[in-house]
């Protein structure tokens, strides 16, 4: 288990931070825009079916969301600890670390794969009776489900790429996934070069095989690439005390994300009351929203191991410095997105073939919701601050006030006071509520983690 090639300093304790910060961000965040791409393009085919169709893929959502919950939520986990071990020089934690992480993501397939088969019919309806919207739903679903071995393994493995500082890799494995599945989803949905017409079928057909393709690539670049951890799957053994580790951080961040998929499955049940297009812009939204979040989280996604490395490593200076840099960089990116929803709500909603009656909701929509953004680049960074430091517990609590006691119920109200024009302002109000709750959880861990380093020195 011994690795001289690491007993040099990682360049997450020695680059100046701003350069480290963009270097270790900066392929995250094209590789996330690519992913955004591959959403919407997914989307905007489906379009071209009928709106049932695109209803279908947004009320799968939840779901979708669920399961990438499980996998981000624990590889969260996995980036903190291996990180943590590599600042503190402890390779051995490290490669247990790295071996345990692909029995999760195993283990993470199959009971989706069971969900996928059993639960997936009881989940469209649930939401609706509407034929053509079940049928699709259950069928994209399913494929999802059952092949998401592909989906779990592209994010483990790619997450031990990021916490060794090699996200260039991940940008290489995300943008050949999601290029994949851009070209495959036309040749797949309307059956082109001799391939039969699958139809919604055929968006989770390209989704899968673009995950897969990444995951079997993303192995690769760890066993040839990644020289900070080493496999060895002759002599492996579960290990239950690095996985109460790696879960004490990711389930939290499971639960967390797995939130929005309960926000999501109420929101639409609250949308879909006043109509299925309703429905459909909200779907629609979340695919343009991802546009302005997915570079935030790829930004996200870098600062973590570096304040966990730095964390391990005691450097309170660098931690400082990266979550300064980090929030500026985040509000910079939301206030474009905001721009973008404010000055051309119509042109982005045209991408999905919307019908009159979808442009008269969703620009309203788009220009109320994103309120929300000025505040939320702020609180998606110290949510991730409180990850890196081993607080999943405080992002946790931050997205249940938010998405369950604040945005659901006010939503429900606002649909009964004011219509579905009232609704939209639901977004704005629970983000007020969540940055207060990270001011005083920022300051908190400033106080009784970052502070005392700084006082050692």
């Amino acid at each position: 288990m011994s690795q001289p090639q690491t007993a040099s300093e990682n360049k997450m304790g020695v680059m100046p931070v701003g350069r480290l910060l963009l270097s270790m961000s900066l392929p995250l965040m094209i590789s996330m825009l690519v992913q955004a791409l591959y959403n919407v393009v997914d989307s905007m085919f489906v379009s071209r079916l009928s709106e049932e169709a695109l209803t279908a893929v947004s009320l799968a959502f939840p779901a979708q969301n669920l399961m990438i919950s499980v996998g981000v939520g624990t590889g969260v986990g996995i980036n903190a600890l291996l990180s943590r071990s590599l600042g503190e020089k402890n390779f051995h934690m490290a490669n247990k670390t790295a071996m345990n992480s692909l029995l999760l993501a195993l283990g993470s397939a199959l009971v989706f794969l069971l969900l996928g088969v059993f639960c997936a019919k009881t989940f469209f309806l649930a939401q609706t009776n509407i034929p053509e919207i079940v049928d699709g739903g259950i069928a994209y679903l399913r494929i999802c489900c059952i092949f998401s071995f592909g989906m779990f393994f592209q994010i483990t493995l790619e997450r031990l790429l990021q916490a060794t500082g090699r996200t260039f890799y991940t940008m290489i494995t995300q943008g050949l996934g999601a290029i994949i599945n851009i070209i495959l989803d036309p040749i797949m949905i309307f059956g082109l070069f001799g391939f039969p017409k699958m139809g919604v079928a055929g968006a989770a057909v390209a989704t899968v095989l673009g995950q897969i393709i990444a995951a079997f690539l993303a192995l690769f670049f760890n066993l040839t690439k990644n020289h900070d951890i080493t496999f060895s799957f002759r002599d492996f053994r579960p290990d239950g005390r690095v996985i109460r580790r790696i879960y004490s951080v990711g389930v939290p961040s499971i639960i967390m994300s797995s939130i929005g998929s309960v926000m999501t499955f109420g929101m639409n049940k609250i949308l879909i009351s006043f109509s299925s297009t309703a429905a459909a812009v909200f779907g629609v939204y979340f695919k343009l929203q991802s546009f302005v979040f997915m570079p935030v989280f790829g930004l996200n996604n870098g600062m973590v191991p570096i304040l966990s490395y730095n964390y391990g490593a005691r450097h309170p200076d660098r931690m400082v410095r990266t979550i300064k840099l980090s929030v500026c960089f985040a509000v910079c990116l939301m206030l474009v997105g905001v721009a973008a929803f404010w000055l051309i709500p119509t042109q982005l909603l045209s991408i999905f073939n919307a019908s009159e009656t979808m442009i008269s909701i969703g620009v309203p929509a788009l220009r109320i919701i994103s309120i929300s953004f000025l505040l939320a680049g702020f609180s998606i960074c110290i949510l991730s601050v409180c990850q890196s430091l081993g607080h999943g517990l405080l992002s946790l609590s931050v997205s249940v006030v938010r998405q369950l006691l604040v945005l659901l119920p006010s939503a429900f109200v606002l649909s009964r006071i004011g219509g579905l024009d009232l609704v939209w302002w639901a977004f704005p109000f629970a983000e007020l509520f969540s940055t207060g709750l990270c001011l005083v959880y920022m300051k908190r861990m400033y106080d009784h983690e970052i502070r005392p380093l700084e006082l050692e020195q």
